[in-house]
């Protein structure tokens, strides 16, 4: 399991050029600004002073021996073969008061319902394009787009049954999308079982704390795939559609199936036939009604797409287009979340809801704009700079923390290419107390919730993916990159 290959990373974005954090205006999320505790950490401070330090080393160690029984380790693509490392935990939460998840829980539905819409009008009246929201050339000649899509009618209009929103906290305590994840979403294993670990290391804290439950999200997530089987089937078979052993978040998606109890299968264990996908199984063959799908579009279908993948199954696209199976998420999604598209988001949510946007954007140049281009050339240093179909945190310039010559290779690529760039002032993001090798100290950390869909229906377990960079002065919250996971608590009272 692994964020580098199977989590897209959220850019990080911070004053890099300033070493010493303690004169940088970053927001705390434990302590306020005259160094009080938050009334909302008030609880977990008390019972942090009265815990003798010898027992959190006892359970740090002990959490690390779990994991390790579990086998939830990650691996890093492009490292020898077989080297596994132990997903960084640390142990102090990440707590949010239940108004504040109020407010961002309802700009993430507002979000996500734009972006489904959004989809289904790409890929089909394009009334956004015609009211030139959003110049047309951008969607259609975006690699994500789909032409095969074209017409499709998907169940409910859902194209992002799960959508995984990188949020960030900056400045005062504002909240600010990151990106919009809406292809093969990963991380929520970790969720689950940071809160597993935490219930069994320090049970006290929950009778102390009224935390609300993440532990249905396996209920919740098969109950939504149910809820778009195709039309007039009852009792639909769901399965989860893996690469294989050797993909990195080959853990999530077995600990997934299991948890839904439904099948794990790759490709090779489906077939199509008329036009309807089948399981091969000990029994016979089993008509699926149901996908999820951790597989990325190109590799879905080799009749399709790429004639030389070995992950996908032969003649699914077809099924797919006769209504015959559901996939989640559809075919096509990673328009929405290109990098290029994300500037556009508040739009779409004025255009189809007639809303003012809940949640802000970063504020992002898009460099195909001239004025923009123009910008961003005499700012570099200042910014960072993104590659539109980057992901990873690879093509990516952090202007602030970047050496001369690294400034001047981007600014030849932005010469030579500007239409596939785009850049963001750097932002201030929060903090959080964190244990460390020293001691307690402040780290970096965004959020990850998930969205799920079906219909007109939003829903999502409170809380979510806390990644923390846990190595000093790292502004990146990956675990290939010494970043580690928090659990997330959302407090009912």
């Amino acid at each position: 399991m692994c964020f580098a290959g199977g989590m897209e990373t959220a850019e990080i974005q911070v004053r890099a050029s300033l070493s010493d954090e303690s004169t940088m205006n970053f927001y705390n999320e434990m302590m306020d600004a005259n160094g009080g505790v938050r009334a909302h950490y008030q609880r977990y401070d008390d019972w942090l002073k009265s815990t003798p330090p010898e027992r959190i080393a006892r359970k740090r160690a002990e959490a690390d021996l779990a994991f390790h029984r579990v086998g939830i380790t990650f691996a890093v693509y492009g490292e020898e073969a077989g080297k596994e490392r132990l997903i960084p935990f640390d142990i102090v939460p990440r707590i949010i008061p239940s108004a504040e998840w109020k407010a961002l829980q309802s700009g993430l539905r507002q979000r996500v319902k734009a972006l489904n819409m959004f989809l289904h009008d790409i890929y089909h009246d394009q009334e956004i394009l015609k009211a030139g929201i959003i110049p047309a050339e951008q969607v259609l000649n975006n690699a994500q787009y789909r032409p095969v899509m074209k017409g499709v009618d998907v169940p409910g209009g859902i194209y992002a049954h799960i959508a995984g929103v990188d949020v960030v906290r900056a400045g005062e305590g504002e909240f600010y999308v990151l990106e919009d994840n809406l292809r093969v979403p990963s991380g929520v294993s970790y969720m689950l079982e940071d809160r597993k670990m935490m219930m069994r290391l320090f049970p006290e804290l929950f009778a102390k704390h009224k935390v609300a439950p993440v532990q249905h999200y396996p209920d919740l997530l098969l109950e939504k795939l149910r809820a778009v089987a195709p039309k007039g089937v009852s009792n639909p078979t769901v399965v989860v559609l893996t690469p294989g052993a050797y993909n990195s978040a080959y853990f999530e998606h077995t600990f997934l199936a299991q948890q839904m109890g439904v099948e794990l299968v790759e490709g090779r264990d489906l077939f199509v036939k008329n036009e309807v996908v089948y399981m091969q199984t000990t029994q016979g063959s089993q008509r699926v009604d149901v996908i999820y799908r951790r597989i990325d579009d190109d590799f879905l279908d080799p009749q399709a797409f790429r004639p030389d993948s070995a992950l996908g199954v032969p003649g699914i696209l077809k099924a797919y287009q006769a209504g015959n199976v559901t996939l989640a998420n559809a075919i096509g999604t990673g328009v929405a979340d290109d990098k290029s598209i994300y500037p556009y988001v508040p739009e779409m949510i004025r255009f189809y809801l007639g809303e003012e946007p809940k949640l802000n954007n970063v504020p992002t140049y898009m460099c195909r704009k001239k004025d923009d281009l123009d910008y961003v050339l005499a700012h570099l240093p200042e910014l960072v700079v993104k590659e539109v179909h980057g992901a990873g945190g690879y093509g990516m310039l952090v202007g602030p923390a970047a050496t001369k010559e690294q400034i001047e290779h981007f600014r030849q690529l932005l010469l030579a290419k500007p239409d596939g760039y785009i850049a963001q002032p750097t932002l201030a993001l929060s903090n959080c107390p964190t244990f460390v090798e020293e001691g307690i100290a402040p780290r970096h950390l965004d959020l990850r919730p998930f969205v799920l869909s079906s219909g007109d229906c939003v829903n999502m377990v409170p809380g979510g993916l806390t990644r923390v960079a846990l190595t000093k002065g790292s502004l990146v919250v990956n675990s290939s990159q010494g970043g580690g996971t928090k659990d997330t608590w959302v407090l009912e009272d």
